[in-house]
């Protein structure tokens, strides 16, 4: 059982090591040679004019969270179709499908109120 956790160990050890190890090896070898062109504001090669601090509309926000809650979704369904065969076998098979349809209940109750309260009006 203990070496086990070893290889659990190594593997954190690992996974540390490749996430910082980049970043010392960086911070030993960058130049750090720093001037004033380098800390204007730089968007694809020329210089802006006027405000640079642009304000989105709160739609746009509105819209990448209903995609995020939407794909994710299909993040939890695609396992469970994958499974539920298994889970049927053993007896599981009504309690797992009343729970995804519960579940895809109210993702449509949250489109419909998304959909009537004018969020997925693009304007």
């Amino acid at each position: 059982m203990i070496p086990n956790y070893g290889f659990i160990g190594l593997l954190l050890f690992a996974a540390i090591a490749f996430a910082v190890g980049p970043l010392v090896l960086v911070a030993l070898i960058a130049p750090r040679k720093g001037s004033v062109e380098k800390g204007e504001t730089y968007e694809c090669g020329v210089r802006t004019t006027g405000e640079t601090w642009v304000r989105f509309r709160l739609q746009y926000y509105i819209y990448a969270i209903l995609f995020v809650v939407f794909d994710i979704e299909t993040v939890f369904l695609y396992p469970w179709a994958v499974s539920y065969l298994g889970l049927a076998e053993l007896g599981f098979g009504l309690f797992v499908l009343v729970e995804m349809v519960i579940f895809l209940v109210m993702l449509a109750v949250g489109l419909a109120y998304a959909w009537a309260s004018g969020d997925l009006r693009w304007v």
